[in-house]
């Protein structure tokens, strides 16, 4: 490989500040803080991301690895990440998720909430189903991950994602709260990968409104229609 390579990778469901903190140890020369001022207020010509009329790049940044120039800049890695995306995304993707209901950014907005909420990725397609029945009926989208994001960084376990969030976090004001603000986040919680883009895609047709983790530690997830039965698949 080119010794003016370096290879840059980070994982699906991580938020922008996640993908920054990598970078003063990444052997690029890109500063963390001008990476995050791109992202919040591009600059730079994304065409999907000003076709999908989003105000930022998160959510648009591909997850995966990369091999960037050490010289590249934040514009740089911001163009790369972003053209990864626009190349990863199937062309018939914006049509597959207008039938869902959903705008294209939308559809990234509840892919990034799927990405944070499904463990077992079989059950993307599930979960992408309950909140789309969510938003039909009108219910806030009750989403864990939401509340994870308004929070923001948490000094105790030096995470991104608090976890578990305790009874005043679910009080946070903030219009990310999907506990007090119903319908979709205003932006993208975090960059979702390949697999929960096509699960909002391919969201499944269910009764089901509700949906928890499973006792048994797998991380699999027990769907209810009803919200008896919700209570009833609680972990005693």
């Amino acid at each position: 490989s080119n010794p003016q390579d370096v290879a840059f990778s980070f994982l699906p469901g991580w938020r922008s500040e996640e993908i920054a903190a990598l970078l003063p140890q990444s052997g690029l020369a890109v500063d963390a803080a001008d990476f995050l001022d791109e992202v919040k207020d591009p600059a730079g010509d994304y065409k999907i991301v000003e076709s999908s009329g989003a105000g930022s790049l998160e959510g648009f940044l591909f997850p995966g690895e990369y091999q960037m120039l050490r010289s590249a800049d934040a514009q740089d890695l911001a163009a790369a990440l972003t053209g990864q995306f626009a190349a990863q995304l199937p062309a018939e993707y914006a049509g597959l998720v207008e039938k869902k209901g959903l705008s294209l950014y939308e559809s990234i907005i509840l892919a990034s909430i799927v990405q944070k909420e499904m463990v077992a990725t079989d059950e993307g397609p599930l979960i992408a189903g309950v909140f789309l029945n969510r938003l039909k009926a009108g219910m806030p989208l009750q989403s864990d991950p939401t509340v994870q994001y308004a929070v923001g960084f948490d000094q105790a376990s030096g995470s991104w994602w608090k976890n578990p969030l305790t009874e005043s976090d679910l009080q946070t004001n903030s219009p990310y709260n999907t506990y007090l603000n119903p319908g979709l986040p205003p932006a993208p919680i975090c960059n979702p990968g390949m697999t929960a883009l096509m699960a909002v895609a391919n969201a499944m047709d269910t009764p089901y409104l509700y949906f928890r983790a499973a006792c048994d530690g797998s991380g699999r997830h027990v769907f209810s229609a009803t919200y008896e039965e919700h209570l009833a698949a609680e972990c005693q």
